[in-house]
């Protein structure tokens, strides 16, 4: 690993700082830098599991598909954070159950398995941050689970527009893959909207009108 990049990993990732030095050594020696393009799948469900990425650039998204092709949106990987899903199936040696694909030109540096499990037993400060974000990340996940479960299309859209700013520079079928929907019924509740006077929608672009009427629909 150059001088660089580790230095880049050491300052998104803090809780590498400190190691002792056989596995500072070990960080150097087998930790492996890579890069790849927006929509590179990083990972299949049932692909086996081998190591542990830390995203430097980029971001990843983390999907389920259902057993009618559609997809739902776990969470994102953003630089300085992991993906819970690589840690457990690290931990628990077990295929993967999601798919993993690169948004933006990603960069990360992997560490392999035997590496990630001894930085586990060995660091207290890497073992707290993995176990910090399960919680953080689980707490999202029961989230989205009741979002599901009991919030309908219509709110759940309505909320995600909101998160996004005045214009929103996305597809239908984007905002239907985050929801675990399909294209054409987020069109026809955008288009619902629309006709409501809340938003006016363009060509991969949404611009929100009225933000008081969607977050009553929200609510």
């Amino acid at each position: 690993m150059n001088k660089a990049i580790k230095e880049q990993l050491l300052a998104l990732f803090p809780s590498l700082q400190g190691l002792p030095a056989d596995l500072e050594q070990r960080l150097d020696r087998e930790s492996a830098y890579i890069e790849a393009p927006a929509g590179t799948v990083l990972f299949e469900s049932s692909s086996p599991c081998q190591a542990f990425p830390l995203p430097l650039t980029g971001s990843v998204r983390v999907s389920r598909a259902g057993a009618n092709g559609r997809e739902l949106q776990l969470y994102r990987v953003a630089p300085g954070e992991s993906c819970i899903i690589t840690s457990s199936c690290l931990l628990g040696q077990n295929a993967y159950p999601a798919r993993g694909i690169a948004e933006g030109s990603l960069s990360a540096v992997v560490l392999p398995r035997a590496l990630f499990s001894q930085l586990i037993e060995q660091h207290p400060p890497f073992r707290a941050y993995v176990f910090n974000l399960f919680g953080e990340r689980l707490a999202l996940l029961m989230q989205l689970v009741e979002e599901v479960a009991f919030r309908k299309l219509d709110q759940r859209l309505a909320a995600l527009l909101l998160t996004r700013g005045e214009v929103i520079h996305a597809t239908h079928q984007n905002l239907a893959d985050e929801l675990g929907s399909v294209r054409e019924i987020i069109s026809r509740l955008l288009k619902n909207f629309q006709d409501q006077g809340m938003l006016e929608l363009g060509r991969e672009q949404i611009r929100v009108l009225d933000s008081k009427a969607l977050r009553a629909i929200a609510m």
